[in-house]
């Protein structure tokens, strides 16, 4: 019971239904419960009341998608600041405050790739996600497609695909994944690396295996036996 009142005292109020008055507190006297027509955001979950008219529950949902998506861009700033003004004690700063650093970094990654003036408030953090390893002139022209049809950030993969597909690189990328069962995630890593050197995904592959079987092959020569 104590662990319910303390979570009525931190909840925070997301949807007030049909309503414009102030919201009222979350712990009322006696513990009594929130309003019926009130969602509240607690640390660790929603307390939706019974009967929620279907308007405002969809309400909720899109609040909440915001929120997420805004997240994304606010600790992806977040760490780029105390990078760049803290290099020294920035770490220390993540650990305080509970967070994982590869989370941040991918969200801090995408950030750097597109400055404030250039991001979409029409579309999601994924949508330029998905964007943010091409150069600046096919994010421009892929973000306006993406919000001119209203694509979700599947329909605007599928897309990019598709007009890549024509080309002898790209197959020749795509069977090679293909052949090698690259997961998704490790793909998109490579995409990263390719980005931060300057290339295509294809050619930085193609030198970074030519670079790795080289230096190998370099060391074998070197233990083989004098003749």
């Amino acid at each position: 019971m104590a662990n319910q009142v303390d979570d009525y005292r931190d909840s925070k109020a997301l949807l007030f239904g049909k309503t414009t008055e102030a919201a009222p507190k979350a712990r009322r006297a006696g513990g009594a419960e929130p309003r019926c027509d009130q969602v509240l955001t607690t640390k660790v979950g929603l307390h939706i009341p019974v009967g929620l008219a279907f308007e405002d529950w969809e309400r909720a949902g899109r609040q909440l998608s915001g929120l997420l998506n805004s997240s994304s861009w606010w600790l992806g700033d977040w760490l780029i600041y105390g990078k760049d003004q803290y290099a020294d004690r920035y770490e220390r700063g993540i650990r305080a405050a509970g967070l994982q650093y590869q989370t941040l970094r991918n969200y801090a990654w995408v950030s750097r790739r597109f400055e404030l003036h250039r991001r979409r408030p029409a579309l999601s953090f994924q949508h330029h996600a998905e964007l943010a390893s091409l150069p600046v002139e096919e994010q421009e022209a892929w973000l306006d497609r993406a919000e001119r049809m209203k694509w979700n950030t599947k329909q605007l993969r599928n897309a990019i695909r598709a007009e890549r597909a024509g080309t002898s690189q790209q197959t020749s990328a795509v069977a090679t994944t293909r052949r090698l069962a690259v997961p998704d995630n490790r793909l998109q890593w490579w995409h990263k690396a390719a980005a931060h050197a300057g290339t295509e995904l294809g050619e930085w592959v193609t030198a970074t295996l030519d670079a790795a079987a080289s230096q190998l092959l370099n060391e074998a020569d070197r233990h083989l036996p004098l003749e």
